[in-house]
């Protein structure tokens, strides 16, 4: 017969062999998730550096194609505008370098910089509505005319469009009385700054749009009013481009905006602006705007193309 005694081995050898059991098969399971996770992470890590490399090579190669177009720009560009004149205007919160480096390849393109007009954003502000529209009707010259609709900043954007820019070749580069009032009061009331002399108008205008979103409220409002601006300044040149970096074709920007709007139609767009190749598309665009077409060009969303698809060609214009 099977005493108590044996019963009591059994149960406790049965109950060793399965903790060592447990043991082992524990330590054979974690030394496999060990090993496993370890080739994940050195899968990761070559993933990570293999990324690095590729980025590495990608911004080489983006730096080189600028510092080509850079150096070529000029070249590049050479008479397209020959004999026009272009007015920069520069809006709140717009890069001054962009503005710059485009006024530099105006020149190398054959045409003439009158001036540029800083927006200052006093403009804008909801509190100056009512002064803003008394200003434009009281400034309102011969020949300009507003639409029965037209709203506060149509106003002014066409009488400000009546001192910058002209499609009269014997007005263009003449200042006199009426630009002149126009420039003085709105500089004077806080609205714009000038420098150069933007009241010898000019055949085309650039607009560059803000480099930072008018994230606050009534900032879709702002972009209405830089839009009627750009408006107005096409209809009364030969053309207008509004460039800007990449975030102006983002939601809120103003690039968005206008491309979202009916001003598409005749109002060009860069949205790649903020480097030399698409300061080059600036130029091209203005070309093209000469020639009475309008077009979207860059990267963001709404652009048809990198730059106008054919390309102008060289030396034709003015």
């Amino acid at each position: 017969m099977i005493d108590f005694r044996y019963h009591l081995v059994s149960i406790v050898a049965i109950f060793l062999a399965l903790a060592l059991g447990i043991v082992l098969g524990s330590t054979t399971l974690s030394n496999s998730v060990s090993e496993t996770l370890r080739e994940q992470a050195n899968s990761a890590a070559d993933s990570a550096q293999q990324a690095r490399e590729e980025q590495r090579k990608l911004n080489e190669k983006v730096q080189g194609e600028e510092q080509f177009a850079g150096v070529l720009a000029p070249q590049i560009v050479e008479n397209r505008l020959k004999g026009q004149s272009v007015v920069l205007i520069e809006t709140p919160g717009s890069g001054d370098d962009s503005i710059e480096r485009v006024g530099e390849l105006v020149k190398n393109a054959g045409a003439a910089v009158t001036g540029r007009v800083t927006v200052q954003k006093k403009l804008l502000n909801d509190d100056q509505r009512t002064a803003v529209d008394d200003l434009a009707v009281r400034l309102k010259a011969e020949g300009v005319e507003f639409p029965s609709d037209a709203g506060t900043y149509d106003k002014a954007g066409a009488v400000l469009a009546s001192a910058l820019v002209t499609r009269d070749p014997a007005e263009a580069g003449r200042e006199d009385a009426a630009t002149g009032a126009v420039l003085g009061a709105f500089t004077e009331a806080g609205y714009v700054t000038t420098t150069g002399e933007p009241g010898r108008r000019a055949t085309l205008a650039v607009v560059v749009a803000p480099s930072t979103l008018y994230a606050y409220e009534g900032g879709d409002e702002d972009n209405e009013a830089l839009i009627s601006l750009a408006s107005a300044l096409d209809a009364a040149g030969s053309g207008t481009v509004v460039g800007g970096p990449p975030t102006a074709a983002g939601d809120g920007g103003l690039i968005a905006a206008l491309r979202d709007s009916d001003a598409a139609e005749a109002v060009s767009t860069v949205d790649i602006v903020d480097t030399a190749s698409g300061q080059v598309v600036a130029i091209l665009a203005l070309q093209k705007e000469l020639s009475g077409e309008s077009g979207q060009y860059g990267t963001g969303a709404g652009a048809s193309g990198y730059l106008p698809s054919p390309a102008p060609t060289a030396g034709k214009s003015g």
